[in-house]
């Protein structure tokens, strides 16, 4: 074995988990503070169509649906840095934090589409409430004589 494979065996390789970790943070705090503020903008509109332009109603569902969010997502996010014995190298580091930041945009986009049912279940009780009650049949018709016979 020649002095340079030797020292290359023996020297110990760099720990690229800190990189790791910031690259992931990096990217999914800001990205759920971002999809987060998106959120509570544009989903107060949203809101107050579903609960009949009741402002403050509309308001306090919202800012509680924001910090919902955040926890759970903050916290899913969290839960996520964890060490890897195979962070040695730049492609594990990108591939750690790919994956991680990709369950934390599967996350956020499931918990958006499923506040987005029940909010339009909510809108569409909601409106059912103000519409017009039915209106009761002036008239019958009678029945048409049926043209088949009996066998």
């Amino acid at each position: 074995m020649d002095p340079m494979t030797a020292n290359l065996a023996t020297e110990a390789l760099p720990d690229l988990t800190l990189y790791a970790y910031g690259a992931y943070l990096g990217i999914a705090v800001p990205l759920t503070v971002w999809v987060g503020r998106t959120l509570v903008k544009n989903g107060r509109y949203f809101l107050l169509d579903a609960f009949g332009q009741n402002t403050e109603l509309a308001d306090a569902v919202n800012k509680l649906l924001a910090v919902g969010f955040y926890l759970i997502n903050l916290g899913m996010v969290s839960r996520n840095v964890r060490w890897s014995p195979e962070m040695t190298n730049w492609p594990s580091v990108v591939r750690y934090s790919a994956d991680n930041v990709g369950w934390a945009m599967l996350v956020i986009g499931g918990m958006h589409f499923f506040n987005l049912f029940i909010l339009s279940r909510m809108r569409k009780n909601g409106l059912a409430r103000l519409a017009p009650p039915p209106v009761l049949p002036s008239s019958h018709l009678a029945r048409a004589a049926s043209t088949v016979s009996p066998v």
